[in-house]
């Protein structure tokens, strides 16, 4: 951070804090107290954020209005919990101390009860940023009691049909987290719906070089094999350039500027494209170098390309939630060498409609050897579709479909599963030592 930067800083602290009203004593301590006995009881996280959502209206306002660099909103369908992490990393990096639902729990009460574990008893954040993921509903809710002095918005696809409603929709929600920016509003140049979006604040792109946009399908070419990606030709901040293995290339200020990453698959090297257009906004006297020198070291967020030992074979695992995601996840992981697990659930976290499965295309892989979850027989039949063989019978428990999974071979192995079975196989593996 620059001498500009540090002197603005200071400033900003001083005035933000003398302005700002702190929140509550009371609520601070209830929420502590829900979180506590929560904990004791095994209970979920994001209770103690909905106790005080409750309670106390303006909580998350008093809390997050004195930060003086303010706050950076994270949304869009798919990447924003990797985004999100690489932002605070690159931050942090760099010497600042932001506050962010760690979690991934994007929800006003996951945002909620991330500040009253990092509030002190007097409600006082120790935070110079807050930088959230937010999912695209909650976002609106957000944004009307804090105003976010950065947004960064990574795409528009279809996902969670039964609560979005169509994709056009989505995209509205988005649009009045744009309106109620104050500052710098970060865009996918990529994805045709949010570069429709206008805003008063100042707009700033992030984007692909020409070879590598149809390498990151788009919804609209996932339903419709006729329809091709055009580049946008509008400029960008950050442009993701070439990507070879783990190593990804950018230009910056029409410099290249290339290191390797510990980042798994290329959806998530787009993501550090993104987030590194933020960070420029939020310290335009961020030095390059250090910028990309800081990307190298971050590892992929929970569920999203993680890596794990167990019983001496490798385990990547794999969040899939909608076509594009999907999609993704295998044109950059496949079946090659590896032992392949999928695993459906339609719980609400999930989204009810699995229609979504039929845009995705299956045939690369060889085979799978096991099919587990609620819509583990969907998931079976959707494959067949694609002719890829299924080696064992599905198996609708997430826990036995594990362990069967692991005692199949010696071979390295990949699980695809949506959220919240992608939380089953975790709980059941690490339930029987093997996590």
């Amino acid at each position: 951070m620059g001498l500009t930067d540090i002197q603005i800083y200071k400033q900003n602290r001083c005035q933000v804090i003398y302005n700002s009203r702190m929140p509550k004593k009371s609520s601070v301590v209830i929420g502590k107290l829900v979180r506590r006995i929560a904990r004791l009881r095994g209970g979920g996280s994001a209770l103690p954020g909905l106790v005080v959502e409750k309670i106390d209206k303006g909580f998350i306002s008093d809390c997050l209005n004195r930060l003086p660099l303010g706050v950076a909103v994270v949304s869009g369908t798919n990447g924003k919990t990797t985004t999100t992490k690489i932002v605070v990393e690159l931050l942090e990096s760099q010497g600042l101390k932001v506050f962010t639902n760690r979690t991934g729990s994007n929800f006003m009460r996951g945002v909620i009860a991330a500040l009253i574990e990092s509030v002190d008893l007097n409600g006082r954040l120790d935070a110079d940023i807050a930088v959230l993921e937010l999912d695209e509903a909650h976002a609106v809710k957000f944004v009307q009691a804090v105003a976010p002095r950065y947004c960064l918005l990574l795409n528009v696809m279809r996902d969670q049909l039964d609560r979005f409603g169509e994709i056009d929709h989505t995209a509205r929600l988005l649009a009045d987290v744009v309106d109620a920016t104050t500052g710098t509003v970060v865009v996918n140049r990529e994805d045709r719906r949010l570069t429709a979006l206008k805003a008063d604040s100042k707009i700033i792109y992030f984007g692909l070089s020409a070879g590598l946009i149809g390498e990151f399908p788009e919804d609209d070419e996932l339903l419709d094999q006729n329809t091709e990606k055009q580049p946008s030709g509008l400029p960008a901040d950050v442009i993701l350039s070439q990507i070879h293995g783990d190593t990804a290339e950018f230009i910056i200020d029409g410099r290249k500027a290339s290191a390797p990453l510990s980042l798994k698959g290329s959806y998530n090297i787009f993501n550090s494209a993104a987030a590194l257009a933020l960070v420029r906004q939020i310290l335009p006297d961020a030095e390059t170098d250090s910028l990309i020198c800081g990307l190298a070291d971050i590892q992929s967020a929970f569920g999203r390309g993680e890596s794990f030992v167990v019983n001496g074979q490798s385990l990547e695992l794999f969040l899939v939630k909608n076509p594009s995601g999907f999609q993704l996840a295998l044109n950059s992981f496949g079946s090659d060498g590896h032992d392949v697990m999928i695993a459906i659930n339609d719980n609400y976290a999930d989204g009810r409609d699995m229609s979504w499965l039929w845009n995705v295309d299956f045939s690369g892989l060889r085979s799978v050897q096991m099919v587990s979850g609620i819509r583990g027989a969907d998931m079976a039949l959707r494959l067949k579709y694609d002719e890829v063989p299924v080696d064992n019978p599905v198996e609708p428990d997430l826990a036995a479909a594990a362990q069967k999974f692991y005692g199949l071979s010696d071979r390295p192995k990949r699980i695809f599963a949506t959220y919240t079975a992608m939380l089953d196989i975790r709980k059941a593996l690490k339930g029987r030592s093997i996590l």
